[in-house]
C-alpha cells in the first residue's frame, strides 16, 4: 500500500467521524445529553421562500428548520407555511411545536402539516390533535419525547388507552390542537432549544 492510499483513507474515516459528531449532536444537543440542556436556545428562521400553497414536498436535502436533523429521518416530518410564503420544514412534531412558540416572520400561519402517529399519513397541524405524552423512557423517541399528533380525536382518545406509561386522560387537557400550543408545552419536548420566558 502506498503513502498516498494511507492518507486518503485516513482523511476519509476523519471526516466520517466529524459527520457522525455532527449528526449526533444534532439530536442530543451539545453535551451529549439526550434533553441537550447546554445547547443554545434561539429564535428560529423559515428555510424555504416562494411557496405559494402547501405543503411542500419533503426533500432528502432538507434540515429541520430546528435542530437540523434530516427530515426524512423519523416518523414526524412536519412542516410550516407562513402567508408570504416562507416555510419551514421539521423532522418531528416536537420541532414544529418550538418553531411556532419561537419563529420570527411577522407573516401569519397560512397552513400547517404533520404526520399522523398510526397512520402515517400527512395531516393538517392545524386541526390535527397531539397527544401530549411525557415519560422519555416509555416513548423511545430520537430527540427524547415528541407529541403523538392523529388525525382524529377518537385515534388520539384510542391511543391514550393503551398507553400505559402515564396516567394520562382526555379530559385533562392532554390533547391539544396546535393553536392550543405554548412556550410551556413546547418546552416539553425542545426545552434546550427554546429561550427562557
Amino acid at each position: 500500500m502506498c503513502e498516498h492510499d494511507s492518507l486518503g483513507r485516513r482523511r476519509l474515516l476523519g471526516a466520517l467521524g466529524a459527520g457522525a459528531t455532527v449528526g449526533i449532536a444534532g439530536c442530543l444537543g451539545v453535551n451529549g445529553s439526550e434533553d441537550g440542556d447546554d445547547e443554545q436556545a434561539q429564535v428560529y428562521e423559515p428555510s424555504i421562500e416562494g411557496v405559494e400553497e402547501g405543503p411542500v414536498e419533503f426533500t432528502r436535502s432538507q434540515r429541520c428548520d430546528v435542530c437540523g436533523m434530516p427530515v426524512m429521518k423519523y416518523f414526524g416530518n412536519s412542516q410550516l407555511v407562513h402567508e408570504n410564503g416562507q416555510a419551514a420544514v421539521f423532522d418531528l412534531p416536537g420541532c414544529l411545536f418550538a418553531y411556532k412558540v419561537s419563529s420570527t416572520p411577522d407573516s401569519p400561519i397560512q397552513g400547517a402539516w404533520t404526520t399522523d402517529y398510526e397512520t402515517h399519513d400527512l395531516i393538517d397541524a392545524t386541526t390535527a390533535n397531539f397527544v401530549l405524552i411525557t415519560d422519555k423512557e416509555a416513548a423511545d423517541d430520537p430527540m427524547g419525547i415528541d407529541p403523538r399528533p392523529y388525525a382524529h380525536r377518537s385515534d388520539a382518545v384510542m391511543f391514550l388507552e393503551s398507553w400505559e406509561a402515564e396516567d394520562l386522560s382526555p379530559e385533562a387537557d392532554i390533547i391539544v390542537g396546535l393553536d392550543e400550543v405554548d412556550m410551556e408545552t413546547a418546552k416539553i419536548y425542545r426545552k434546550s432549544r427554546l429561550p427562557d420566558e
